[in-house]
């Protein structure tokens, strides 16, 4: 990938920032956003630092199309091709039965990760389209694939990202762009932290007893499915840690 432009929504932590350390290694350009910018000027400084690897960022939340818009619209001539685009802003809020559940949390679940993946998908596909080329890869959730207790709008949310990825392969099938989800099991990131704002008890507890993936397994995935040769698609990875069944089934030492 050396050379090529890769742009990282959700960069500051965990999976994105781990796909933006992998790319950078690999000689790869970076486009890099995140909300946090202060985290995010200390990531890009880390890794010109140590890769010298030409990075343009900003600060971007998602969850606003008008931001989106600008952002991308604004990026100079020489950032506007876009070989990859990694989809990999989301959160979760909460662990509440459906009729318990914050109107808030909700809101901001699906205004992340739908809204916001819908927004940055329709500025930086057609980019795509008028050159004929390029790789979408959006970052979904074993959530995706099942619902657990107390997580209903959260999968709901994963099962969006599927079902909106599936429907880019197709309108998309004309093209020489493709289209990758990669659905992750248990990935031991700030996920929970910020599911559980912040209690870091709570957030240790769903790792106990189990060795979860790491960010970087997840970004060595997308890497692997952005490097495959022209004809062949990796459409669908779900990633697990060896002692995850299930999105509900963990055997812990």
């Amino acid at each position: 990938m050396k050379n090529k432009t890769i742009f990282i929504t959700g960069a500051t932590s965990g999976i994105g920032m781990e796909c933006a350390r992998l790319f950078a290694k690999k000689g790869s350009r970076l486009i890099l956003a995140a909300r946090r910018i202060a985290r995010l000027k200390e990531v890009v400084k880390t890794l010109k630092k140590k890769y010298s690897t030409d990075i343009y960022s900003f600060q971007l939340d998602v969850r606003s199309n008008s931001a989106v818009r600008k952002a991308i619209r604004s990026l100079p001539d020489k950032w506007l091709i876009i070989d990859v685009l990694i989809n990999n802003a989301g959160l979760s809020r909460g662990l509440d039965k459906l009729h318990e559940g914050k109107l808030l949390d909700w809101d901001e679940m699906i205004d992340t990760n739908i809204k916001g993946l819908l927004y940055v998908s329709r500025e930086v596909i057609p980019l795509m389209v008028k050159r004929n080329k390029g790789h979408i890869v959006n970052i979904g959730s074993i959530a995706g694939h099942e619902v657990y207790p107390k997580g209903s709008v959260y999968c709901a949310t994963k099962h969006a990202v599927d079902a909106i990825t599936k429907g880019m392969r197709l309108d998309l099938v004309d093209t020489d762009i493709r289209v990758t989800t990669i659905d992750p099991g248990l990935v031991e990131t700030e996920f929970s932290i910020v599911r559980f704002r912040g209690d870091s008890d709570k957030a240790k507890s769903v790792y106990r007893g189990i060795k979860p993936l790491s960010p970087a397994d997840v970004a060595d995935a997308v890497y692997y499915a952005v490097t495959r040769p022209k004809h062949v698609l990796v459409a669908e990875m779900l990633l697990l840690p060896d002692k995850q069944a299930s999105s509900t089934l963990v055997h812990r030492e």
